[in-house]
């Protein structure tokens, strides 16, 4: 049986700076568990797959069936229902928080964090088995158990067109289709696998759509490296860059940190033209996955392919007009002497780069996509090294578990956020004396994630930024600062301290609060808003040079509503209780962050969402923001505005649902056209509305959705899971396995804080 393993690192090839906290790796004993216990978990999965084309993402079963047996929590507290005409009493919504807190207590890690997942996309998981194929450790750090569990999960999330999404939930692609069919058969699937004709499915939706020629450029590079797609089918990814000094217009250096650490791993591969061994597997692939023999496939005029179902954001012309000089013209200089001097130069550096991000992360890299291609990068460079061993024994880190099967984490997990979110929830219950120890060991989770020390040696020279005294999206480990991870934390942290010691724990040193604000400041940018992990480096006409065709908005650091907001909470928090630090300072950064979010308030009175959908989770941070600055439906006509969108889009059962779609289509789309509500959605739009005090003006929108979420509330204190809710640039939906218990508890939490007067159950 599975067992979640917590805070674990034994072995040469790992190494922590805090002695491996938050880091959750799954195992598999065969004599673990009893039968009563396996059949449980047999029964968790028959009914996924049963199911899978209706609810794709999972509920963590698996992960909460062992939490709460290894806890010892009761979670038998009677339900609560109520009828449609039934006033909204608060003894009843304190027994939905406490079987909400309850539930949220029982599922917590013995190190303070709460374990679940952070995956959805469907183009992860594929890449790490070819690079595993690739080092010839596949058989290795995947047992045959692993195998099975990963062959559930991209069975369990194959369309019934027979292709892939983009993510669970999206349309079948020409990227994933083809990622998940050649892992498949990497895996040891036969071209007849799967259940009633699976693979052969999915290889005619491949060829039915044009062949493997159609993937995006992503997904070239990922073939030439397996050796099912030539380099000279790519466009130019010339390591050279590397070589242009960083205040250079278009240097790397300038570029997205996560664009440029995708780009140092892939231009070294491309730079040396790196292919794998060539297998009876590779040639039989090559036979399978085209509409014509691999030898006679026209690779120039290939480069330029893509399935326009994989196009988000297509090429501008003068891109490709670029990219064609650099492949006609500067690729064949490169490769004559002496220029071919240049290029291993630039070879050096790029690998240099990768390197240091692998030591600065201890081998998690920035995200899964970065850790995949920096592991191909230092493969290629040499197989034998101690990089690859490093990598190897941190892919575990990656892998989750549940009911679903087993799929690649997007970040190695998202413990330090999920946290911070669920210690603020129980903190809004007013229930802190009942459960002082949950929050005594989030707390001290949260103190020992935080980064103690900048990255190594010249960071600025490798193009990083400060980060001491921030915290990441995941563990300590990770070591990326993140600003509205360490604005959270901070606020969360702050809210702690002003709870009694022996119910909270004792609170960190003032200076490493001073440290936390000194990164924060560090990332406002000229007009106010706060940046995601480093300053904005790029002009904004680099936008116009897209990376890739699958996303938007990727090429630059820029700007976030929802950084901006919980740095603006979070400092003027720090500045009530601190006020003898830095405070003139803080008072501009914040006014200007104000006008940064009153500024980028949408016609319709709504702001977008970069990390959840969309503009239902964008208004949400954009009002409490404002709320901690004192504005709200009483004195301002922004607020006023941003309420009446919201409710405008309350439906009959109280409830929100926004579509997915909105985040691409860059307008409010409602779910299963406006009549299914999404409960986290819907706290979310009700934490908005409590924010700015829209129950003063008329108390009965919340009144309503505050009955469907106790009425939503399943016996064990859980709510049910539902449709994504998790997102980034624009086109990649994210499944945070957390939310479904965390919003529902703290959108109650403060409703009976802040809706609710004793007079009311009189």
């Amino acid at each position: 049986m599975w067992k979640l393993e917590i805070g674990e690192g034994n072995g040469p090839w790992l190494f922590s700076t805090n002695n491996f906290i938050g880091r959750q790796v799954w195992k598999f004993d065969p004599d673990s568990g009893t039968p009563e216990e396996r059949a449980h978990i047999l029964k968790f999965q028959q009914n996924f797959s049963s199911q899978s084309h209706y609810v794709k993402p999972s509920s963590d079963l698996l992960k909460n069936f062992q939490l709460i047996k290894e806890n010892h929590v009761d979670l038998s507290i009677a339900p609560v229902r109520l009828d449609e005409d039934e006033e909204v009493t608060s003894e009843k919504v304190t027994i939905a928080l406490r079987k909400a807190v309850r539930f949220v207590s029982a599922t917590q890690a013995w190190d303070g964090h709460w374990p679940a997942e952070n995956s959805g996309p469907l183009f992860c998981l594929p890449p790490l088995v070819m690079v595993l194929y690739l080092t010839g450790t596949l058989g290795t750090v995947l047992s045959s158990e692993h195998n099975r569990e990963i062959l559930r999960y991209i069975y369990n999330h194959q369309n019934r067109d027979g292709g892939w999404g983009f993510h669970i939930e999206g349309q079948s692609t020409m990227l994933t289709t083809t990622l998940n069919y050649i892992a498949l058969r990497l895996l040891g699937e036969g071209t007849e696998g799967g259940k009633d004709g699976a693979v052969e499915k999915a290889r005619n939706w491949i060829l039915d759509h044009g062949g493997a020629t159609m993937i995006p450029s992503w997904g070239k590079a990922y073939l030439s490296v397996l050796g099912l797609y030539e380099w000279s089918g790519c466009n130019p990814m010339p390591p050279e860059l590397w070589l242009l000094p960083s205040y250079f217009p278009v240097s790397p250096a300038r570029i997205w940190s996560f664009m440029r650490n995708f780009y140092a791993p892939l231009s070294y591969l491309y730079g040396k033209k790196f292919v794998g061994p060539i297998t009876d597997l590779i040639l039989s692939l090559r036979d399978e996955i085209y509409l014509q023999p691999y030898e006679t496939i026209d690779w120039n005029r290939a480069r330029h392919l893509c399935l326009k179902e994989d196009i988000y954001l297509p090429y501008p012309m003068v891109q490709i007009l670029l990219w064609d000089s650099l492949y006609y013209i500067t690729e064949p200089i490169l490769s004559c002497w002496p220029f071919t001097n240049l290029r291993e130069k630039a070879l050096q550096i790029a690998i240099e780069l990768v390197h240091y991000e692998d030591e600065n992360s201890r081998y998690l890299a920035q995200g899964s996509t970065q850790k995949v291609l920096n592991m191909m990068a230092c493969w290629a460079e040499d197989p034998t090294s101690d990089s690859v061993k490093f990598h190897l024994a941190r892919v575990p880190d990656f892998l989750w578990l549940a009911e679903d099967g087993m799929k690649m984490q997007l970040n190695g997990g998202s413990q330090m956020w999920d946290t911070v979110f669920a210690t603020q929830a129980i903190i809004s219950t007013n229930l802190t004396d009942e459960y002082g120890s949950t929050l005594r060991k989030a707390h001290e989770f949260i103190k020992q994630s935080q980064l103690q020390e900048n990255p190594s040696g010249d960071y600025q020279s490798m193009h990083r930024h400060m980060c001491k005294g921030a915290w990441t999206f995941s563990t300590q480990d990770d070591g990326w600062q993140a600003s509205d991870c360490t604005a959270e934390a901070l606020k969360t942290i702050l809210l702690l301290s002003q709870i009694p010691a022996e119910i909270a724990g004792e609170t960190i040193e003032e200076e490493r609060l001073y440290d936390a604000v000194n990164v924060l400041l560090s990332l406002q940018s000229k007009n106010g808003g706060f940046t995601g992990w480093e300053p904005v480096r790029g002009h904004q006409w680099l936008q116009n040079i897209n990376p890739t065709e699958l996303f938007a908005a990727s090429t630059i650091e820029r700007e976030y509503v929802e950084c901006t907001s919980s740095t603006i909470k979070a400092l003027v928090l720090f500045s009530q209780l601190y006020p003898g630090y830095r405070k003139k300072e803080i008072e501009t950064s914040v006014a200007n962050a104000v006008q940064f979010i009153e500024g980028s308030q949408m016609a319709d009175g709504s702001w977008y969402g970069n990390w959840g959908v969309c503009y239902t989770y964008g208004t949400c941070f954009a009002l409490s923001a404002l709320a901690a600055v004192g504005k709200t439906c009483r004195n301002s006509q922004i607020v006023r505005k941003a309420c009446q969108f919201l409710l405008s889009k309350q439906q009959e059962s109280g409830g929100w649902g926004e579509s997915s779609i909105s985040c691409s289509n860059l307008e409010y789309e409602h779910l299963a056209e406006g009549h299914l509500s999404h409960l986290v959605q819907t706290s979310w739009a009700m934490m908005g509305l409590i924010h700015a005090r829209q129950a003063e003006l008329d108390p009965q929108p919340l009144h309503k959705a505050a009955r469907l979420l106790i009425n939503s509330q399943m016996e064990s204190g859980e709510f049910p899971q539902q449709e994504l809710s998790g997102a980034c640039l624009r086109t990649c939906v994210i499944h945070y396995g957390a939310y479904r218990n965390i919003f529902p508890l703290w959108a109650l939490g403060e409703y009976r804080k802040h809706v609710f007067s004793p007079s009311q159950d009189a």
